[in-house]
């Protein structure tokens, strides 16, 4: 009788750089930003169990938001949508809005709005029907981009608000819904010097 020896494989194999980034990110670090490697951050992004996450990178560093799929939020977004559409329709203005886009520069940022459009001139028709992540290396940034701000506040008017301006976002949108107040900050750029204003809305 022969013996033969199976040599059993780890149960713990030791994780990628990707996978280890996924675990930090999804499981221990929602909502904060941690240090990430583009490719590490894309192929967590791309990947099509993470689809109900938001994703941002900015400056080497990774951000992942749970996207919400709560009462509360849709009906905050259905809000805003259906009043920007509105005013609008009434200027005559045509109008491409986008529901948690993702915009990407590869190789250096990525930015997911709640809610972004395009709207100056015919910018409206230029993202083509089928396109996925739009690539801001061939399509344009949007005009405005929104996020409905719950309990990233600090977050939105922060960090992510100095994403979009470098993105080069004509306005940027943080609403927040615990004081119904609206941010509103329009993005100039005056011979490449760039700036901004201020608006509040309550």
């Amino acid at each position: 009788m022969s013996v033969v020896l199976i040599e059993k494989a780890s149960e713990n194999p030791s994780k990628n750089p990707s996978e280890q980034l996924s675990q930090n990110l999804i499981e221990q670090n929602l909502n904060a930003w941690i240090k990430a490697s583009w490719d590490d951050f894309i192929q967590i992004a791309d990947n099509p169990d993470y689809t109900k996450f938001k994703f941002y990178y900015y400056n080497g560093e990774a951000r992942v938001e749970p996207m919400s799929t709560g009462s509360d939020h849709s009906g905050d977004h259905a809000l805003v949508i259906m009043a920007i559409g509105i005013y609008f329709a009434v200027k005559g203005l045509a109008i491409n809005s986008k529901d948690n886009c993702s915009y990407r520069k590869v190789g250096s940022k990525e930015v997911q709005p709640d809610i972004s459009y395009y709207y100056v001139g015919d910018r409206a028709n230029l993202i083509p029907w089928g396109t996925g992540v739009v690539d801001i290396d061939i399509y344009p940034e949007p005009d405005l981009a929104i996020e409905i701000a719950n309990s990233s506040w600090a977050d939105d008017v922060g960090k992510k608000r100095l994403m979009y301006e470098d993105l080069g976002v004509k306005e940027y949108w943080v609403i927040n819904v615990k004081n119904a107040e609206i941010l509103a900050f329009a993005i100039t750029d005056v011979e490449g010097v760039r700036g901004g204003s201020i608006l509040v809305w309550r």
